[in-house]
């Protein structure tokens, strides 16, 4: 039976809080000010790690929070490196995350059928 929760799912809950915490607290580039974790994943070496983000900034502004995260990767993982104690501290790749969009996208649309079903009954 495996373990429910293994090391490096550990690992990996650990760098999305201490992320987060940074990015909210600690980074001062005005572009990357509505970002929100919503995952990360580690290679099995811990060599890389991808953070995925959503934004309530809208896609327009989508290109500066992605140069933004980009330019504070280096300050990030540095930062991470005191924070938390592995072997191997791993690059960071940001990723946007669109799930949160679809998904608000997906329900809008359910809301709008059930709307015009219930007209087209009346």
């Amino acid at each position: 039976m495996p373990k429910d929760f293994s090391r490096s799912s550990r690992i990996v809950e650990q760098i999305r809080r201490e992320l987060a915490g940074l990015i909210q607290l600690e980074l001062k580039d005005p572009r990357v000010s509505m970002v929100t974790l919503t995952e990360v994943e580690i290679t099995p070496d811990y060599a890389h790690a991808k953070v995925f983000f959503t934004t309530l900034a809208g896609a327009e502004h989508l290109d500066e929070i992605t140069a933004g995260l980009k330019r504070a990767s280096g300050f990030l993982r540095r930062e991470l490196g005191k924070r938390i104690r592995i072997h191997t501290l791993p690059e960071l790749h940001f990723v946007y995350d669109a799930s949160v969009e679809q998904g608000t996208r997906l329900s809008r649309l359910i809301d709008e059928a059930v709307q015009s079903s219930s007209e087209t009954k009346e």
